[in-house]
Protein backbone atom coordinates (compact mmCIF):
# COMPACT_ATOMS: atom_id res chain seq x y z
CA UNK A 1 0.00 0.00 0.00
CA UNK A 2 1.49 3.39 -1.10
CA UNK A 3 1.48 6.08 1.47
CA UNK A 4 -0.16 9.45 0.26
CA UNK A 5 3.28 11.12 1.44
CA UNK A 6 4.87 12.57 4.42
CA UNK A 7 7.63 13.54 1.45
CA UNK A 8 7.09 14.56 -1.77
CA UNK A 9 7.10 11.12 -2.89
CA UNK A 10 4.91 8.33 -2.17
CA UNK A 11 6.86 4.82 -0.49
CA UNK A 12 4.90 1.56 -1.11
CA UNK A 13 4.87 -0.06 2.70
CA UNK A 14 4.43 -3.84 2.60
CA UNK A 15 1.51 -4.95 4.88
CA UNK A 16 1.37 -8.25 5.32
CA UNK A 17 -1.99 -10.62 5.66
CA UNK A 18 -0.72 -10.84 9.34
CA UNK A 19 -0.20 -7.43 9.83
CA UNK A 20 -3.90 -6.82 8.70
CA UNK A 21 -5.62 -8.87 10.86
CA UNK A 22 -3.81 -7.82 13.65
CA UNK A 23 -5.05 -4.33 12.73
CA UNK A 24 -8.74 -5.23 11.74
CA UNK A 25 -9.27 -6.79 15.41
CA UNK A 26 -7.63 -3.70 16.96
CA UNK A 27 -10.08 -1.91 14.83
CA UNK A 28 -13.52 -3.91 15.44
CA UNK A 29 -12.45 -3.94 19.73
CA UNK A 30 -11.47 -0.40 19.86
CA UNK A 31 -14.13 0.74 17.30
CA UNK A 32 -16.87 -1.58 18.41
CA UNK A 33 -17.72 -3.06 14.78
CA UNK A 34 -20.36 -5.77 14.62
CA UNK A 35 -21.97 -8.06 12.59
CA UNK A 36 -25.36 -6.16 12.09
CA UNK A 37 -23.44 -3.00 11.03
CA UNK A 38 -24.37 -1.02 7.90
CA UNK A 39 -21.71 0.96 6.97
CA UNK A 40 -21.27 3.22 3.67
CA UNK A 41 -17.97 3.60 2.21
CA UNK A 42 -17.27 6.85 -0.09
CA UNK A 43 -13.39 7.53 -0.48
CA UNK A 44 -11.63 6.23 -2.89
CA UNK A 45 -10.15 2.18 -1.71
CA UNK A 46 -6.36 2.90 -2.64
CA UNK A 47 -7.02 4.91 0.86
CA UNK A 48 -5.59 2.68 3.63
CA UNK A 49 -7.91 4.52 5.94
CA UNK A 50 -11.36 3.46 4.27
CA UNK A 51 -9.52 0.12 3.10
CA UNK A 52 -8.04 -1.38 5.86
CA UNK A 53 -9.82 0.25 8.98
CA UNK A 54 -13.65 -0.15 7.79
CA UNK A 55 -14.19 -2.53 4.95
CA UNK A 56 -11.56 -4.70 6.00
CA UNK A 57 -12.90 -5.26 9.34
CA UNK A 58 -16.87 -4.99 7.87
CA UNK A 59 -15.73 -7.99 5.99
CA UNK A 60 -13.75 -9.46 8.68
CA UNK A 61 -17.36 -9.45 11.62
CA UNK A 62 -19.94 -10.14 8.76
CA UNK A 63 -21.56 -6.45 8.43
CA UNK A 64 -22.70 -5.04 5.20
CA UNK A 65 -20.88 -2.51 3.13
CA UNK A 66 -22.02 0.16 0.60
CA UNK A 67 -19.71 1.57 -1.64
CA UNK A 68 -20.55 4.84 -3.29
CA UNK A 69 -18.08 6.35 -5.89
CA UNK A 70 -17.52 9.37 -3.97
CA UNK A 71 -18.48 11.89 -0.94
CA UNK A 72 -21.13 13.68 -2.60
CA UNK A 73 -23.16 15.21 0.26
CA UNK A 74 -26.61 14.68 -1.43
CA UNK A 75 -25.59 10.99 -2.49
CA UNK A 76 -24.70 9.94 1.26
CA UNK A 77 -27.42 11.70 2.74
CA UNK A 78 -29.42 9.36 0.38
CA UNK A 79 -28.15 6.63 0.71
CA UNK A 80 -27.59 6.67 4.10
CA UNK A 81 -31.38 7.09 4.22
CA UNK A 82 -32.49 4.29 1.52
CA UNK A 83 -30.04 1.84 2.84
CA UNK A 84 -30.65 2.49 6.67
CA UNK A 85 -27.28 2.92 6.75
CA UNK A 86 -26.03 2.63 10.47
CA UNK A 87 -21.85 3.26 10.24
CA UNK A 88 -20.13 6.14 8.35
CA UNK A 89 -16.78 7.16 8.27
CA UNK A 90 -15.23 10.15 6.87
CA UNK A 91 -12.34 12.85 7.18
CA UNK A 92 -14.09 16.61 8.82
CA UNK A 93 -14.34 18.36 5.30
CA UNK A 94 -16.93 15.58 4.23
CA UNK A 95 -18.82 15.93 7.88
CA UNK A 96 -18.17 19.77 6.95
CA UNK A 97 -20.32 19.52 3.64
CA UNK A 98 -22.93 16.81 5.07
CA UNK A 99 -23.81 19.55 8.26
CA UNK A 100 -24.00 22.89 5.37
CA UNK A 101 -26.13 20.53 2.88
CA UNK A 102 -29.66 21.96 2.50
CA UNK A 103 -30.93 18.10 2.86
CA UNK A 104 -29.53 17.73 5.81
CA UNK A 105 -32.54 18.47 7.96
CA UNK A 106 -34.99 16.91 5.57
CA UNK A 107 -33.28 13.91 5.05
CA UNK A 108 -33.70 10.19 7.59
CA UNK A 109 -30.96 9.64 9.75
CA UNK A 110 -32.57 8.02 12.28
CA UNK A 111 -30.69 4.99 11.47
CA UNK A 112 -27.24 6.06 12.03
CA UNK A 113 -25.59 4.74 14.97
CA UNK A 114 -21.55 5.40 14.67
CA UNK A 115 -19.42 8.10 13.05
CA UNK A 116 -16.11 7.78 12.72
CA UNK A 117 -13.23 10.83 11.90
CA UNK A 118 -9.70 10.95 10.90
CA UNK A 119 -7.38 11.85 7.72
CA UNK A 120 -6.97 15.43 9.77
CA UNK A 121 -7.91 16.85 13.01
CA UNK A 122 -11.49 17.85 13.96
CA UNK A 123 -12.35 21.42 14.25
CA UNK A 124 -14.39 21.54 18.21
CA UNK A 125 -16.94 23.45 16.78
CA UNK A 126 -18.04 20.86 14.13
CA UNK A 127 -17.32 18.62 16.25
CA UNK A 128 -20.28 19.96 18.71
CA UNK A 129 -22.09 20.71 15.71
CA UNK A 130 -22.30 16.91 15.01
CA UNK A 131 -23.77 15.94 18.34
CA UNK A 132 -25.96 18.50 18.62
CA UNK A 133 -27.28 17.54 15.00
CA UNK A 134 -26.90 13.93 15.47
CA UNK A 135 -27.35 13.37 18.80
CA UNK A 136 -27.63 9.66 18.45
CA UNK A 137 -24.59 9.18 17.09
CA UNK A 138 -21.29 7.86 18.55
CA UNK A 139 -18.50 9.09 17.41
CA UNK A 140 -14.68 7.67 17.37
CA UNK A 141 -11.20 9.63 16.47
CA UNK A 142 -9.04 7.22 13.80
CA UNK A 143 -5.12 8.26 13.98
CA UNK A 144 -2.77 6.74 12.18
CA UNK A 145 -0.75 6.35 9.19
CA UNK A 146 -0.44 4.09 5.93
CA UNK A 147 3.10 2.21 7.75
CA UNK A 148 0.50 0.73 10.79
CA UNK A 149 -2.23 -0.38 8.32
CA UNK A 150 -3.03 2.11 9.11
CA UNK A 151 -4.98 2.58 13.09
CA UNK A 152 -2.33 4.06 15.87
CA UNK A 153 -4.34 5.89 18.30
CA UNK A 154 -8.32 6.14 19.10
CA UNK A 155 -10.32 8.83 20.58
CA UNK A 156 -13.70 7.24 22.26
CA UNK A 157 -17.54 8.69 22.17
CA UNK A 158 -17.19 9.20 26.07
CA UNK A 159 -13.79 10.94 25.28
CA UNK A 160 -14.86 13.32 22.47
CA UNK A 161 -15.51 16.91 24.34
CA UNK A 162 -13.70 16.38 27.33
CA UNK A 163 -10.12 15.69 25.25
CA UNK A 164 -11.45 17.70 21.67
CA UNK A 165 -8.30 18.69 19.70
CA UNK A 166 -6.74 14.60 21.16
CA UNK A 167 -5.93 11.49 18.77
CA UNK A 168 -6.73 9.54 22.10
CA UNK A 169 -4.95 6.65 23.50
CA UNK A 170 -2.73 3.53 22.02
CA UNK A 171 -5.18 1.45 20.53
CA UNK A 172 -5.42 -2.24 21.10
CA UNK A 173 -2.07 -4.15 20.30
CA UNK A 174 -0.58 -0.88 19.89
CA UNK A 175 2.19 1.26 21.72
CA UNK A 176 3.05 5.16 21.21
CA UNK A 177 5.31 6.98 22.83
CA UNK A 178 7.00 10.48 22.18
CA UNK A 179 10.29 10.55 21.61
CA UNK A 180 13.19 13.66 21.13
CA UNK A 181 15.77 14.19 18.50
CA UNK A 182 18.43 11.19 20.00
CA UNK A 183 15.56 8.82 20.03
CA UNK A 184 14.80 9.41 23.73
CA UNK A 185 11.69 9.56 25.53
CA UNK A 186 10.52 12.55 26.75
CA UNK A 187 7.80 13.16 29.77
CA UNK A 188 4.52 14.00 29.56
CA UNK A 189 3.86 17.88 27.64
CA UNK A 190 6.49 17.97 25.76
CA UNK A 191 6.63 17.86 22.28
CA UNK A 192 8.85 15.20 20.52
CA UNK A 193 7.86 12.42 17.59
CA UNK A 194 5.54 10.42 17.65
CA UNK A 195 6.24 6.63 17.64
CA UNK A 196 4.34 3.22 17.73
CA UNK A 197 4.89 -0.50 17.77
CA UNK A 198 2.49 -2.80 16.80
CA UNK A 199 2.42 -6.44 15.07
CA UNK A 200 0.04 -5.11 12.19
CA UNK A 201 3.02 -2.16 11.60
CA UNK A 202 4.64 -2.89 8.20
CA UNK A 203 7.21 -4.90 7.17
CA UNK A 204 9.09 -2.13 5.84
CA UNK A 205 8.98 -0.36 2.90
CA UNK A 206 9.22 -1.96 -0.73
CA UNK A 207 12.71 -1.55 -2.28
CA UNK A 208 13.70 0.85 -0.16
CA UNK A 209 16.09 -0.91 3.00
CA UNK A 210 17.89 2.44 4.20
CA UNK A 211 14.68 4.66 4.53
CA UNK A 212 13.35 0.93 6.57
CA UNK A 213 15.73 0.85 8.83
CA UNK A 214 16.15 4.72 9.29
CA UNK A 215 11.98 4.58 10.18
CA UNK A 216 12.63 1.40 12.79
CA UNK A 217 15.23 2.86 14.60
CA UNK A 218 15.20 0.68 17.94
CA UNK A 219 12.21 -1.09 16.98
CA UNK A 220 9.59 1.71 16.80
CA UNK A 221 8.00 2.94 13.96
CA UNK A 222 8.95 6.60 13.84
CA UNK A 223 6.05 8.67 12.37
CA UNK A 224 7.45 11.93 10.91
CA UNK A 225 4.37 13.64 13.18
CA UNK A 226 5.19 16.20 15.99
CA UNK A 227 3.17 15.87 19.26
CA UNK A 228 2.65 15.24 23.06
CA UNK A 229 1.10 12.81 25.13
CA UNK A 230 -0.50 14.40 28.65
CA UNK A 231 -0.35 13.15 32.01
CA UNK A 232 -3.40 10.54 31.27
CA UNK A 233 -1.43 9.36 28.40
CA UNK A 234 -3.66 11.29 25.47
CA UNK A 235 -1.87 12.00 21.88
CA UNK A 236 -1.62 15.80 20.67
CA UNK A 237 -0.48 16.01 17.38
CA UNK A 238 1.08 19.07 17.08
CA UNK A 239 2.24 19.73 13.36
CA UNK A 240 3.90 17.36 10.53
CA UNK A 241 7.46 16.98 10.87
CA UNK A 242 7.86 17.44 7.49
CA UNK A 243 5.35 20.74 6.74
CA UNK A 244 2.75 18.55 6.02
CA UNK A 245 -0.93 20.09 5.17
CA UNK A 246 -3.96 18.43 5.21
CA UNK A 247 -6.93 20.09 2.87
CA UNK A 248 -10.08 17.74 2.21
CA UNK A 249 -9.02 14.92 3.58
CA UNK A 250 -5.61 14.63 1.03
CA UNK A 251 -2.06 15.07 2.31
CA UNK A 252 -0.17 18.02 0.48
CA UNK A 253 3.71 18.10 0.42
CA UNK A 254 4.58 21.54 0.75
CA UNK A 255 7.64 21.25 -1.29
CA UNK A 256 6.20 20.05 -3.96
CA UNK A 257 3.58 23.45 -4.56
CA UNK A 258 6.99 25.28 -3.39
CA UNK A 259 8.69 23.36 -6.51
CA UNK A 260 5.96 24.07 -8.75
CA UNK A 261 6.06 27.57 -7.85
CA UNK A 262 9.75 28.44 -8.13
CA UNK A 263 9.34 27.21 -11.98
CA UNK A 264 7.61 30.62 -12.40
CA UNK A 265 9.94 33.17 -13.47
CA UNK A 266 10.50 36.32 -11.55
CA UNK A 267 10.01 34.14 -8.28
CA UNK A 268 13.35 34.57 -5.94
CA UNK A 269 11.61 32.65 -2.86
CA UNK A 270 8.43 31.14 -1.37
CA UNK A 271 6.95 29.04 1.66
CA UNK A 272 4.34 27.63 1.71
CA UNK A 273 2.10 25.95 4.46
CA UNK A 274 -1.40 25.29 6.09
CA UNK A 275 -4.09 27.54 7.70
CA UNK A 276 -7.07 27.03 9.06
CA UNK A 277 -10.23 26.76 7.12
CA UNK A 278 -13.63 26.51 7.60
CA UNK A 279 -14.17 23.79 5.46
CA UNK A 280 -11.61 22.13 4.07
CA UNK A 281 -9.73 22.17 7.98
CA UNK A 282 -6.48 24.09 6.21
CA UNK A 283 -5.95 26.00 3.09
CA UNK A 284 -2.46 25.90 1.03
CA UNK A 285 -1.49 28.90 1.46
CA UNK A 286 1.70 30.72 -0.51
CA UNK A 287 3.98 34.01 0.79
CA UNK A 288 6.17 35.15 -2.34
CA UNK A 289 9.19 37.55 -2.44
CA UNK A 290 9.61 38.66 -6.23
CA UNK A 291 12.86 39.10 -7.89
CA UNK A 292 13.85 42.34 -8.16
CA UNK A 293 12.56 44.17 -10.59
CA UNK A 294 9.90 42.25 -11.61
CA UNK A 295 6.19 42.10 -10.75
CA UNK A 296 4.27 39.02 -9.79
CA UNK A 297 0.95 39.20 -8.66
CA UNK A 298 -0.96 36.50 -6.81
CA UNK A 299 -3.08 35.75 -9.91
CA UNK A 300 0.35 34.84 -11.84
CA UNK A 301 1.34 31.93 -9.43
CA UNK A 302 -2.09 30.22 -9.05
CA UNK A 303 -2.36 30.70 -12.79
CA UNK A 304 1.10 28.92 -13.35
CA UNK A 305 0.48 26.35 -10.05
CA UNK A 306 -2.63 24.92 -11.68
CA UNK A 307 -0.91 24.11 -15.19
CA UNK A 308 1.74 22.17 -12.83
CA UNK A 309 -0.28 20.70 -9.96
CA UNK A 310 -3.23 19.09 -9.27
CA UNK A 311 -6.53 20.88 -8.34
CA UNK A 312 -5.94 20.22 -4.51
CA UNK A 313 -2.21 21.37 -4.62
CA UNK A 314 -2.98 24.67 -5.62
CA UNK A 315 -2.77 27.58 -3.10
CA UNK A 316 -6.00 29.14 -2.21
CA UNK A 317 -4.18 32.24 -1.17
CA UNK A 318 -0.97 33.97 -2.17
CA UNK A 319 0.87 36.74 -0.64
CA UNK A 320 3.22 38.77 -2.13
CA UNK A 321 5.77 39.89 0.32
CA UNK A 322 9.51 41.96 -0.08
CA UNK A 323 11.25 39.07 2.50
CA UNK A 324 10.49 36.24 4.23
CA UNK A 325 11.43 35.90 7.96
CA UNK A 326 14.43 33.72 9.08
CA UNK A 327 15.83 32.21 11.45
CA UNK A 328 20.20 33.17 12.12
CA UNK A 329 20.85 30.03 10.10
CA UNK A 330 18.96 31.18 6.93
CA UNK A 331 16.05 28.39 7.54
CA UNK A 332 12.35 30.17 6.51
CA UNK A 333 10.39 30.16 9.81
CA UNK A 334 7.33 29.28 8.56
CA UNK A 335 5.73 28.77 12.18
CA UNK A 336 6.09 32.14 12.29
CA UNK A 337 4.26 32.64 8.54
CA UNK A 338 1.60 30.90 9.76
CA UNK A 339 0.81 32.79 12.86
CA UNK A 340 0.68 35.83 10.75
CA UNK A 341 -1.58 34.65 7.96
CA UNK A 342 -3.66 32.44 10.68
CA UNK A 343 -7.09 34.20 9.59
CA UNK A 344 -6.51 34.19 5.96
CA UNK A 345 -9.07 31.94 5.30
CA UNK A 346 -11.83 32.68 7.77
CA UNK A 347 -14.19 33.95 5.34
CA UNK A 348 -13.90 31.84 2.71
CA UNK A 349 -16.75 29.40 2.02
CA UNK A 350 -15.35 26.76 0.17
Amino acid sequence: MYTSGTESRPKGALLSSRSLLWQYVSCVADGRMEPDDVELHTLPLYHCAQLDCFLGPDVYVGATSIILPGPDPSAVLAAIERERVTKFFAPPTVWIGLLRSPLFDDTDLSSLRKGYYGASPMPVEVLKEIQERLPGVELWNFYGQTEMAPLATILRPSEQLARAGSAGRAALNVETAIVDDEDRAVPPGTVGEIVHRSPHATLGYYLADDRTAEAFRNGWFHSGDLGYVDAEGYLYVVDRKKDMIKSGGENVASRDVEEAIYTLEGVAEVAVFGVPHPRWVESVTAVVVPRPGVEVTPEDVIAHARTRLGSFKVPKHVVVVDALPKNPSGKILKRQLRQEYADIAAADES
